[in-house]
């Protein structure tokens, strides 16, 4: 008889990962502004008598719904207006190449190399890349009304209307945004001291992470309203400095996990008593009744919590006594020459420009020199699809396609039955909070909300009614395939992850982080940017690999085989920094030769994982003299370096 094997119907884990909708709070203010800010251009429009006037200016405001997705009032004019900015430059380059053949081409693959050289710099330029290639790709693709200005200025007076919606609540506010990121991280570090020391390790290593973003975030906020102030502001200095007091508090929780001993509860409690005096400026704080330490962990989170109590009671300070652990930001002129020479010259933002050059540079000629039926959409598809800071290529134009397909059933039944007028007005008012509704649950729920308004808006200036579905689904289908086939299949970086590359990276920086730790003349500040910042690349590199295990084999089976190492340095980091504090609070310091063993160990961990393709065997001996305050640091090396043996 011939063997029978069985057949498994279950879906593969990366296909589960990809189909599953996150987790995510609406937003129901960002829903309103998307549903009054994309209908009233399109009905002042009509009631001009002018309807093409009205759908441009509502694609520029899908474009603010886009980028309207920060808390703080002066970070959505950044997200929202630069942005604006690129799109009015991107859609007059492409309405000036439209119909000309080999112009548009090269015009279109131009700005789709600098767009993915710009997305490197940050969250706002990357945004603002988007807006460059998508609004090019749309002047390029459909036939504009003149004079050359009348497009760029509609759809950026349609994004500014959002902006203007997302302001107008701001003399409401209830409070200060970075008075409330301070607050919020004071409260995360409390919940980082409850979780310390208790067997919940998962639920620790889950709060630090977000006591991470949490710090990251509040820095962000002041360091970028710093930047105009320039040191000025009192109430600016004194935010940051208690933002620098909760540092030695969070330095000191892996030394309090680590002690595997829960804290009392009035520490955590002291801390969310501090939180609410950050919170409201002026909430007494009750008197600290901390019990009295005995050791050198429990000294170490006494001094650090006694510390910050005593910033967040101060009163203001001057301006100038303030101890800047991270530096004043440089002049506005200064951080663009620094980007834009960043930029030229790093081989990763080359890498990603040429990429979705090539892709975008296909398409575009494939529309423009080949007589076959093909519109914009073709390169409108890759742009979204191929973004090359949004994730991963394979995940984007699987979802792109599975998103497509059920957005234009949305978008059938709309075209079917609501006749072109004034009905367009209430059905976008009704299709336009889907947006932001769906954007958090992933790319798969934002692209099914984004197609059936881009096309209702299409078929505004266009006037085909159900003859647009058919045609878009094959383009759109045809731009998922260009990107898988040049941006993903035919590209080295696809098949040979660099989420080994970065990890390899983060170890080598780890190596050089305890060498620091113990060095006599590491200052608090210089350890405490470097701590800082290691933390913030091991959060860049966790999420790399997140993205890497959506992904087919064999990229997200190797990301797989290296996810256990990702966890065990964040641990050996917790262990350095843990022993760093011990040491400052009365503890032997480790000799020399112990912390050339450790190096040594983690250097070449490094190597190895920077030489392999998969997990290889390495050597596990580390030893040193007993009750040392290196040895849970030995520990999670020895362990670290066993993970990478073969199972």
């Amino acid at each position: 008889m011939p063997r029978e094997f069985p057949i498994s119907l279950t879906p593969p884990d990366w296909l589960v990962r990809n189909l599953t909708p996150q987790q995510a709070p609406f937003n129901r203010a960002a829903m309103a502004r998307a549903a009054l800010g994309m209908a009233l251009p399109l009905a002042l429009g009509l009631a001009a008598g002018h309807p093409a006037y009205g759908a441009l200016a509502s694609m520029g405001a899908l474009s603010g719904v886009i980028g309207d997705t920060a808390d703080a009032y002066r970070m959505r004019v950044l997200n929202i207006a630069v942005p604006q900015l690129f799109g009015a430059v991107g859609v007059t380059l492409g309405a000036l190449a439209h119909g000309h053949g080999w112009y548009a081409v090269a015009a279109v693959t131009g700005v789709a190399l600098v767009s993915g050289m710009i997305s490197t710099i940050g969250a706002v330029a990357s945004v603002s890349g988007l807006l460059l290639l998508l609004n090019c790709v749309v002047g390029a693709g459909l036939p504009l009304p003149s004079p050359w200005w009348l497009a760029p200025a509609l759809m950026t007076g349609g994004g500014l209307l959002v902006l203007l919606l997302a302001l107008l609540a701001w003399p409401l506010r209830a409070g200060v945004p970075e008075r409330a990121a301070v607050a919020a991280t004071y409260r995360t570090a409390a919940d980082l001291l409850a979780a310390a020391g208790t067997d919940r390790t998962e639920e620790y290593e889950e709060t630090r992470r977000a006591v991470t973003q949490s710090l990251n975030e509040a820095y962000d906020l002041i360091l970028a309203r710093r930047a105009r102030h320039h040191g000025r502001s009192r109430e600016l200095t004194r935010l940051l400095a208690q933002l620098n007091a909760i540092t030695p508090v969070i330095e000191a929780a892996p030394a309090a996990h680590l002690a595997a001993r829960p804290l009392p509860p009035q520490i955590p409690r002291a801390l969310h008593h501090l939180a609410r005096s950050v919170a409201a400026d002026d909430t007494p704080v009750p008197p600290l009744r901390l019990p009295v330490p005995t050791t050198e962990t429990a000294r170490a989170v006494d001094h650090a919590l006694r510390h910050a109590a005593e910033v967040v009671t101060a009163p203001d300070a001057d301006p100038r006594g303030i101890d800047d652990r991270l530096g004043r930001p440089a002049a506005l002129g200064i951080r663009t020459a620094r980007a834009a020479r960043n930029v030229v010259l790093s081989a990763n933002s080359w890498r990603y420009g040429v990429r979705l050059a090539v892709c975008i540079g296909t398409a575009q000629a494939l529309v423009s020199l080949i007589p076959v039926p093909r519109s914009y959409w073709v390169a409108l598809t890759i742009t979204f699809v191929l973004k090359p800071d949004f994730g991963s290529v394979f995940s984007r134009a699987l979802l792109r396609a599975l998103g497509t397909v059920a957005g234009l059933v949305l978008a059938a039944v709309v075209l079917a039955e609501v006749p072109l007028g004034w009905w367009d007005v209430p059905v976008l008012f009704l299709l336009a909070p889907l947006v932001p509704a769906l954007t958090p649950r992933g790319y798969g729920y934002q692209t099914a909300a984004i197609t059936p308004v881009i096309l209702l808006l299409s078929d505004i200036l266009n006037h085909q009614g159900t003859a647009l579905l058919l045609p878009r689904l094959n383009d759109s289908l045809i731009g998922c395939a260009i990107a898988l086939t040049a941006g993903y299949l035919f590209w080295p970086e696809s098949w040979h992850t660099r989420v080994g590359d970065r990890l390899a990276d983060a170890v080598a920086d780890t190596a050089a982080y305890v060498e620091a730790a113990f060095h006599p003349g590491t200052t608090p500040a210089a350890w405490a940017r470097m701590r800082r910042r290691l933390y913030q690349d091991l959060s860049v590199i966790r999420t790399e690999f997140q993205r890497a295990l959506t992904e087919p084999p064999p990229t997200g089976r190797r990301a797989a085989a290296w996810w256990p190492l990702v966890v065990a340095v964040e641990r050996i980091v917790d262990a350095t920094t843990a022993a760093r504090v011990r040491v400052r609070h009365g503890a032997a310091p480790p000799s020399s030769i112990e912390i050339t063993q450790v190096t040594l160990q983690l250097r070449e961990l490094s190597e190895g994982v920077r030489n392999a393709d998969s997990p290889t065997a390495v050597r596990t001996d580390l030893t040193g003299p007993a009750g040392s305050v290196l040895e849970p640091l030995r520990q999670e090396v020895a362990a670290a370096r066993a993970l990478t043996s073969p199972h």
